[in-house]
């Protein structure tokens, strides 16, 4: 039997369906019946970090402050491994005429996550392919889905696993025109003892999702979360995250 681990699991913010999130997360993490969970909506009570052995968020427009981001920052570098997704490195402000800014976030936490989100076009279907071998995604290959796209900048250092490409405009966003690149979509982050690994796909809204925007929402997007290849990589991204994958460290 192995020794029971906690798991700090932060899944909240604006515009996202975070009850179908965080069920799926946590059938995720019941499948380790030694993974207890800690469930917060925001980062707000980063003391329960310090009780325990990972962390997992699913977050939009929600970034910790500057004195949560020092915390995990040193959390991370003392060993404990962050899995992020989709939103997690997201700052947006919709203006009243429908612009989306993204502005800057601190550098710290831009060091420690290795990437911002800065736009995506209109939800539809693209491609991710493989970059580098590895264990988290042996067997994985390119493969289509349905998902918001997200385009972002990228610090220097990560070990980039998926990735896809974009050429085209953003009309709504802050940063419009993209020249032909790579995005990363599922990359890890070695920072001091411990490390970030990080997965894109996810998008997920329900009819309600929207407000205060709008009062409903006309589709019900559930994105990667439909492919069986996604949920591969969740599984294989819980398992780094419980150290059954020890080789995805330097």
């Amino acid at each position: 039997m192995r020794p029971m681990r906690r798991v700090l699991l932060v899944v909240g913010g604006l515009y996202h369906d975070f009850d179908f999130v965080r069920l799926e997360l946590l059938a995720h993490l019941a499948r380790r019946e030694h993974l207890r969970v800690d469930l917060r909506h925001d980062y707000s009570d980063l003391a329960a970090l310090e009780r325990c052995d990972a962390l997992i968020t699913y977050t939009a427009a929600l970034l910790p402050d500057a004195a949560q981001t020092a915390a995990l920052a040193d959390w991370v570098g003392r060993g404990g491994r962050w899995f992020a997704l989709h939103g997690t490195n997201s700052a947006i402000r919709i203006r009243p005429d429908g612009k989306v800014l993204t502005p800057a976030m601190e550098p710290l936490l831009f060091d420690l996550l290795g990437s911002q989100f800065l736009a995506h076009p209109v939800p539809g279907r693209y491609r991710i392919r493989p970059v580098e071998a590895h264990a988290l995604t042996e067997g994985v290959e390119a493969f289509f889905l349905e998902d918001e796209h997200y385009l972002q900048r990228h610090a220097e250092g990560n070990l980039v696993l998926l990735a896809s490409e974009f050429q085209g405009e953003t009309a709504l966003f802050q940063t419009r025109d993209w020249p032909k690149g790579q995005h990363q979509s599922f990359y890890l982050r070695p920072r001091g003892q411990g490390g970030v690994l990080y997965l894109t796909p996810g998008h997920a809204r329900g009819r309600y999702d929207m407000q205060p925007l709008t009062e409903t929402y006309p589709f019900v997007e559930r994105g990667a979360w439909i492919l069986p290849v996604f949920h591969q990589l969740i599984r294989r991204g819980i398992a780094w995250l419980d150290r059954d994958l020890p080789e995805t460290m330097p």
